[in-house]
């Protein structure tokens, strides 16, 4: 055997009689050991919690909350309002009406499909049966394919229906389940508010966003919602649905072309409406999410740098207790190397200790929410590594001073030092 090998294999094994020391130093003093980490536990677990909370809505926000289609942006009055001087001045913004839409609609060229919507809340009865405050579509035929509302029974609204202002509609699944579990609700009516409609189809099961059920509504056409819900402040969105994704931002500047010479602006004007695209939301939540891990950072910085102190604190305290045992392994040959290595390693892994018990914390919490709430929360591998990576890192760089001090002790006076 080579003497580079000899040397390896000693190395070795100084480092497994370290690592078992360091690993019976913390079975020794279980409560100090779990006190001691506190620090770094609740570093590693807000830091594991934040992003395995953002890692989740990434997804969840992008398929169903950002999600307006390919193609598709709307023309809004107030747009996205990040703060409450946004909100005053768009609430000053005139209110767009069923003329822009049908300009839109008519004069634009570079769009597929143009569609026009207003929301209201109203209370549903089907017989002695009710249902408050369900969600009221008044909608164009367009809607339901640039939304993605697929048909289960029936039909959705068409061109006459909306012409005509029909009394008709089309529900979600929560009011069949609730007016009509055991029989067919197609020609049944339902009184929606004060006037009475005729079901002509239902839609799919869409599920829920953020706890809120997509599947509670009553849509009816858009020229029928005008005339009984529709009051004078109101506003219709609007929705574009460029030829391909590619075009979305010639559609968008051919559209806010049409409505600012229909709304006399200058030149040099603000616009008086807002687009609102899936890059819009998706840079909102961007926005958000950057600033819950910013101040995630922050604590959990705050956190580590408590957590290492104290570490520091109980292996200085670590070495007074300890003094005799440095003496007799120095003097039965140990180096400074040994010794400092002795506490390094008993350091780190107290530190990822701490690191680990945060991240199984963090993890069981996020799998316990989204079993029992549906809400996404997804702790991803990096977020792991990083984080036994930062705690270990932490115990090492904290644990240097004890270990120096404990390296530097000379035997003799160790030796002398009281058990």
């Amino acid at each position: 055997m080579s003497s580079r090998q000899e040397k390896g294999r000693a190395t070795s094994v100084a480092f497994q009689e370290t690592l078992w020391l360091a690993l019976d130093a913390l079975r020794a003093h279980k409560l100090r050991s779990f006190l001691t980490l506190l620090g770094v536990i609740l570093a590693v677990f807000t830091l594991v919690l934040v992003i395995s909370t953002v890692e989740g809505m990434n997804g969840y926000v992008a398929e169903k909350i950002a999600n307006l289609g390919a193609g598709v942006f709307a023309v809004d009055r107030f747009g996205v309002i990040t703060s409450f001087e946004e909100f005053i001045k768009a609430r000053k913004r005139p209110p767009i009406k069923l003329e822009h839409y049908e300009l839109l609609r008519d004069t634009m060229t570079l769009s597929q499909k143009v569609a026009g919507v207003a929301f209201t809340r109203q209370d549903v009865r089907y017989g002695n049966d009710l249902i408050e405050e369900v969600r009221v579509i008044g909608a164009t035929p367009d809607y339901a394919d640039m939304r993605n509302f697929t048909v289960g029974q029936g039909r959705y609204m068409n061109e006459t229906d909306d012409e005509h202002r029909s009394p008709v509609c089309f529900i979600g699944p929560d009011l069949v389940a609730k007016f009509f579990p055991t029989v067919d609700p197609l020609g049944k009516t339902i009184r929606v508010g004060p006037q009475v409609y005729e079901i002509i189809g239902v839609g799919k099961v869409q599920g829920s966003v953020l706890g809120q059920s997509q599947d509670s509504y009553v849509q009816i056409p858009l020229g029928t919602f005008l005339k009984t819900f529709f009051r004078p402040d109101d506003s219709v969105l609007i929705f574009v649905k460029a030829r391909n994704a590619e075009m979305v931002d010639a559609t968008q500047d051919e559209a806010r072309m049409i409505m600012r010479s229909r709304r006399h602006l200058q030149y040099n004007d603000p616009d008086n409406f807002a687009f609102v695209g899936s890059s819009t939301i998706t840079g909102l939540w961007e926005e958000i999410s950057g600033n819950i891990f910013r101040i995630a950072v922050g604590l959990t910085s705050v956190f580590m740098v408590v957590g290492g102190i104290v570490i520091m604190n109980i292996m200085l305290a670590s070495v007074t207790e300890r003094t005799r045992e440095i003496g007799i392994r120095k003097s039965l040959g140990a180096r400074r190397k040994h010794i400092v290595m002795q506490f390094l390693v008993e350091s780190a892994i107290m530190a990822a200790a701490g690191g680990a018990v945060g991240i199984f914390v963090a993890a069981g919490l996020g799998m316990l929410v989204t079993a029992t709430t549906g809400f996404p929360i997804l702790t991803p591998l990096w977020a792991v590594l990083t984080a036994l990576t930062l705690s270990t890192t932490v115990g090492l760089f904290f644990g240097i001073y004890p270990a120096v001090r404990a390296s530097r002790l000379d035997p003799i006076e160790a030796l002398r030092a009281e058990v």
